[in-house]
C-alpha cells in the first residue's frame, strides 16, 4: 500500500513587532544561517526585517508572512516580496523560505510555499522568482515541488553560484 503525504498544518500571518524576537530565536542556528551571511543575525536585523514585511504588506498585498504550526508556533517565514538587488531578476516578485533547523524535513516550507503562490496570484501578480544558492539543496528540491523551472544560472556580486528560478502564475 502507497504512504499518501499529508502536508502539515501551516498558517502564515503578518509578522509582528513580537516576531523579530521569534525569528531572532528560530533562526539561531548555524545550519538555518549556512546560506544566509553563515552565522546568527542580532535581533536589530529582525526588528527591521518585520517593520519591512509590514510595509510590504500594506503597499503590495504580501510579504515574507510568519509561519506558524498547528500549535500556534512560530516556526520560520514564508512569502513574497520585490526582488531588493540591484543585478539579477530586478523588478519581479521572489518568494522565499527559512524555516527554524528543529522543522526540516516535515513539508512545512513546501506548504507555505504553496500558500504563498496562491497569495501572490490572488494580488495580481503573474510570475515570480526564486533566487537559491547552488548549494542549498533543500530549497532546490522546494522549486522542484512546487513546479518551477530553472531560468538561469548566475554568480552573486559576493561570488557565490546560484540559480533563479521561475514560475508563471
Amino acid at each position: 500500500m502507497t504512504e499518501v503525504f499529508v502536508p502539515p498544518t501551516v498558517d502564515l500571518r503578518v509578522p509582528t513587532h513580537e516576531d523579530a524576537l521569534a525569528w531572532h530565536r528560530v533562526f539561531d542556528h548555524p545550519d538555518v544561517m549556512e546560506f544566509h551571511g553563515g552565522k546568527s543575525a542580532e535581533l536589530s536585523v529582525y526588528e527591521e526585517l518585520t517593520a519591512r514585511q509590514r510595509r510590504h504588506e500594506a503597499e503590495h498585498g504580501f510579504c515574507l508572512w510568519t509561519m506558524t504550526d498547528a500549535g500556534g508556533d512560530v516556526i520560520g517565514f514564508t512569502g513574497a516580496q520585490p526582488w531588493p538587488g540591484t543585478w539579477g531578476p530586478v523588478g519581479d516578485i521572489e518568494i522565499g523560505w527559512r524555516l527554524g533547523r528543529d522543522h526540516w524535513g516535515k513539508g512545512y516550507a513546501t506548504e507555505a510555499a504553496r500558500q504563498t503562490l496562491e497569495r501572490v496570484r490572488a494580488a495580481g501578480i503573474r510570475s515570480v522568482v526564486a533566487m537559491v544558492l547552488a548549494r542549498n539543496e533543500r530549497s532546490i528540491a522546494v522549486t522542484r515541488r512546487l513546479g518551477m523551472e530553472l531560468e538561469e544560472t548566475f554568480v552573486a556580486p559576493d561570488g557565490n553560484q546560484g540559480h533563479c528560478f521561475r514560475l508563471e502564475l
